[in-house]
């Protein structure tokens, strides 16, 4: 997911796919404090990519508070 292809996106849809991003990264410290995970670079990836898209949406809402 770059940020390119984020930026693509309305402002509607990155609030989803925030929404989604933050259940998975929950359910994997959730799962790797049970049982560590096979791969754990994971959990750092899924929350750079929360970072990204919160900074993709914050962009986005200030370039329409300027345009308006």
């Amino acid at each position: 997911m770059k940020a390119t292809e984020l930026r693509e996106l309305t402002v509607k849809e990155l609030e989803e796919r925030i929404d989604n991003e933050k259940n998975i990264l929950l359910k994997q410290k959730l799962n790797h404090a049970i049982s560590p995970l096979d791969n754990p670079q994971k959990i750092k990836e899924t929350r750079r990519n929360v970072a990204r898209l919160m900074t993709v949406l914050q962009q986005k809402q200030l370039n329409e508070k300027s345009n308006d």
